[in-house]
């Protein structure tokens, strides 16, 4: 098997792709154009696993050329895509909705006329528990209403979901669409609070907490995450969108109390007011998870902060 992993070199990706080069199950072919969102060499540091592997293959390309991408799939006979790649960050995304238009719809049409162009049965759309928007229901089940999205990445994360749909019914892609609640762990996203906190906690820096700290996400470990993505490579569903998450939401206070344990010191804390696009909870419904995918959270929030508290401690002052 030939698989496809898009923002291979992203949080989420390189943590797919050295998985799927462990289990031994075929080549990986790798797509990141490794931008300036963060630091570029923490992606190349992300990828050094890999980069080790025969079974492994790095296109440094970007999905919004539909040039760049094409050769890719003339060069390579793939077999399933897990399309990671995308503009993350509910705040960046007000600051400039063009780029997230550009990258997470435009960047997904392309991979998607190309996997029917190529005759490519399986399709892995990564999407957002941002879909759910200003939902009041929770937890949040795939069955609610998600017309109500409350910033530019959840509307091109939604959009990117009704385009999976339809390329479904119109040419027989099978798809399976992943909301991911709040990920987090080791060669974690920097801009997320619990490396960021991390990070300027030990630092002696002060945090910023938005809101009065009772503000709780559904933080999910990564390793449960690749398994439940890994769980669904055999599988061959029509057309599916599944929660993946911990479906056990942790309040901001709560979080920033384990780091300090993890630190070994206290945070320096500067309350901020509520940002736009954020909501007050996030929290998974993963019923359906557990009865496609097998798919069971294994990581408790104390467990996962310890773990990557650990990890970061071990990395060189570039990366911390």
């Amino acid at each position: 098997m030939n698989i496809l992993v898009t923002g291979g070199a992203g949080f989420i990706g390189n943590h797919l792709c050295e998985a799927l080069i462990k289990s031994n199950i075929g080549r990986v072919i790798c797509i990141d154009n490794f931008n300036d969102f963060y630091d570029p060499r923490i992606k190349e540091n992300n990828i050094k696993y890999c980069l080790s592997s025969r079974m492994f293959k790095l296109y440094r390309a970007d999905i919004t050329s539909i040039e760049e991408t094409e050769k890719i799939f003339r060069n390579e006979k793939i077999d399933r895509i897990f399309h990671l790649a995308a503009r993350a960050g509910i705040r960046y995304s007000f600051k400039n909705p063009l780029l997230y238009e550009e990258v997470n719809v435009k960047g997904t049409i392309n991979l998607l006329n190309l996997a029917v162009k190529y005759k490519i049965r399986n399709f892995t759309l990564a999407s957002s528990s941002s879909v759910y928007g200003a939902n009041k229901k929770i937890p949040f089940s795939e069955e609610d209403n998600v017309d109500n999205p409350l910033s530019p990445y959840a509307i091109t994360k939604r959009s990117a979901e009704l385009l999976c749909k339809i390329y479904s019914e119109m040419h027989g892609l099978n798809v399976t669409c992943f909301r991911f609640f709040t990920v987090y762990g080791p060669r974690g996203r920097p801009d997320m609070a619990p490396y960021k906190f991390t990070k300027q906690i030990s630092q002696g820096q002060p945090i910023e907490m938005y809101g009065d700290g009772s503000s709780k996400r559904d933080y999910t470990y990564i390793s449960d995450i690749i398994n439940g993505l890994v769980n669904s490579l055999e599988k061959n569903f029509k057309f599916e969108i599944i929660n993946l998450g911990n479906s056990k939401p942790v309040e901001l206070r709560k979080l920033i109390a384990l780091i300090e344990k993890n630190i070994g010191k206290k945070a320096k804390i500067n309350k901020m007011q509520k940002q736009p696009g954020e909501v007050d909870v996030t929290y998974a419904d993963i019923k359906k998870a557990k009865k496609l995918l097998g798919y069971q959270p294994k990581i408790e929030i104390e467990d996962g902060i310890a773990k990557f508290g650990q990890w970061f401690k071990q990395q060189p002052t570039l990366l911390a």
